[in-house]
C-alpha cells in the first residue's frame, strides 16, 4: 500500500462516515445484533456506540492497521471489548456455525470479491443468525445508475476500492440469504453516491 491508502485514505474514511445520515441507519440497524458477533470491515469504530447489551462478544474484521488502531481507541471507551482480527473478508478466519450476527455497514462497496465475502458470512452463521446490512450501491433509476457507471473507475481510484455500481440485495441472494425486511432509499446527498440498501438477512 502506497502513503495514501495507509495514512490518509483511513482519515478521509473516518470523517466522511461521521455524518447524520450515516448515524441514521447505524441507529436503525446496530442495536439488532445478538449474541456472538462478527462485524465485517469494523473500520475506525463508528459503529461502536450502537450496540446493546444483547452482544456477549463482538469481533472486529479489518485488513488496515491504521483504522483498527483508530477503532482500538474507540473501543477502550466502551464496556463492550472488542477483539480485532487482522484479515479479509473473502477468508474469515472463524470456525463455521460459530457466530449468532454478522454486521456489514458501508463495506460490501469496497471488498474485491463481494460474492466471496459474503459466501464466507454465511459460512460462519449459526443456523438461524443473523446478517445486518447498511450498504450503498446500485440505484433503480436508469439515470442515475448511468451516472453511477460513468463516475465509478475514478471513484474507485480515488475511494479505496468503493464501487458505487453494486447491486447489493443480488449479491446477498446469491451468496445463499433469505432476505428478510429490506429497505431502500436515497439518503441525503448526490444520488450517485447515496442509494442505500437496509435489512437483515438469514442464511437460506
Amino acid at each position: 500500500m502506497g502513503i495514501y491508502e495507509s495514512w490518509i485514505l483511513p482519515w478521509v474514511i473516518d470523517l466522511s462516515m461521521r455524518n447524520k445520515e450515516a448515524r441514521r441507519f447505524r441507529e436503525r440497524v446496530i442495536p439488532l445484533a445478538r449474541g456472538r458477533v462478527l462485524e465485517i470491515g469494523i473500520g475506525s469504530g463508528l459503529n461502536l456506540p450502537f450496540y446493546s447489551g444483547a452482544v456477549e462478544q463482538l469481533l472486529g474484521l479489518e485488513p488496515s492497521p491504521q483504522l483498527v488502531r483508530m477503532a482500538n481507541r474507540r473501543g477502550e471507551r466502551m464496556a463492550l471489548p472488542v477483539e480485532f482480527l487482522a484479515a479479509s473478508a473473502e477468508n474469515i478466519p472463524l470456525d463455521s456455525r460459530s457466530v449468532d450476527t454478522v454486521v456489514t455497514t458501508w463495506t460490501l462497496c469496497t471488498i474485491p470479491d463481494a460474492g466471496a465475502a459474503l459466501r464466507e458470512m454465511r459460512r460462519v452463521l449459526k443456523p438461524g443468525g443473523t446478517l445486518l446490512f447498511a450498504e450503498h450501491g446500485l440505484a433503480p433509476d436508469p439515470g442515475v445508475q448511468r451516472w453511477q457507471h460513468r463516475l465509478n473507475p475514478l471513484w474507485n481510484r480515488i475511494g479505496g476500492g468503493c464501487n458505487l455500481n453494486r447491486r447489493i440485495d443480488a449479491l446477498i441472494a446469491e451468496a445463499g440469504f433469505r432476505l428478510d425486511g429490506l429497505e431502500t432509499e436515497y439518503a441525503k446527498g448526490p444520488k450517485p453516491l447515496s442509494f442505500i440498501y437496509c435489512g437483515r438477512a438469514n442464511p437460506a
